[in-house]
């Protein structure tokens, strides 16, 4: 199975240079918990997540309405293609410790995957469920 045939298309997308405040507000709006960063012409800049809002933004007592998304957005990124096998994009987010991948093709953000939608996948549930269970397993090791 492709991954385009479980990927969210609906991407919800910020500039790096819009607020945090603004970033937040669309997570909770969308009930999404990351966000890919992109340029004016569409490419990816980088993801920011709800933690990366309360560890890098609010716990660091910074004004989210002042802080641009770039000064607290992940740049290291894993994405996949949209033909890419689930298989792999579980195996990457199993070794990556990532919740949400990128879909890219062109250079461009054209899906975002996550482990919910895996696990909505019945010919799914063992990699999903590996896969979470390794991004747990490490999250609460020493």
């Amino acid at each position: 199975m492709q991954v385009r045939e479980l990927m969210n298309q609906n991407v919800i997308s910020i500039s790096p240079d819009e607020s945090v405040s603004l970033a937040a507000r669309l997570i909770s709006r969308h009930n999404i918990g990351a966000l890919p960063v992109c340029g004016d012409d569409g490419t990816l800049r980088g993801v920011v997540t709800d933690r990366d809002i309360v560890l890098r933004c609010i716990a660091a007592e910074e004004n989210p309405k002042d802080m641009p998304v770039r000064n607290i957005m992940s740049r290291s990124l894993s994405v996949i293609a949209p033909e890419d096998d689930v298989r792999a994009a579980t195996h990457l987010m199993s070794e990556k410790q990532i919740r949400r991948l990128p879909v890219v093709e062109r250079n461009k953000v054209v899906g975002m995957l996550s482990l919910g939608d895996l696990a909505k996948c019945n010919k799914c549930d063992m990699e999903a469920s590996k896969a979470l269970s390794e991004i747990s397993e490490n999250v609460h090791k020493p």
